[in-house]
């Protein structure tokens, strides 16, 4: 489960491929589980349904 401000981490699927980060913009299913709208390092914005080669870190709260 995720919230607004924690980072997604898709692994790489192929030997050298790199692992993509994106901050979590806005949760859309309910308890905060899938699908995430996400913003990627370079500014894109997707929606995503992470599967199981994806982690989620979770923001520190004060």
């Amino acid at each position: 489960m995720a919230n607004v401000g924690d980072r997604l981490c898709v692994h790489g699927h192929v030997v050298g491929e790199v692992d993509h980060e994106a901050e979590i913009i806005e949760v859309r299913g309910p308890d905060g589980t899938p699908p995430y709208v996400v913003r990627f390092t370079d500014g894109h914005e997707s929606l995503v349904y992470p599967g199981p080669d994806a982690i989620i870190e979770h923001a520190l709260s004060d």
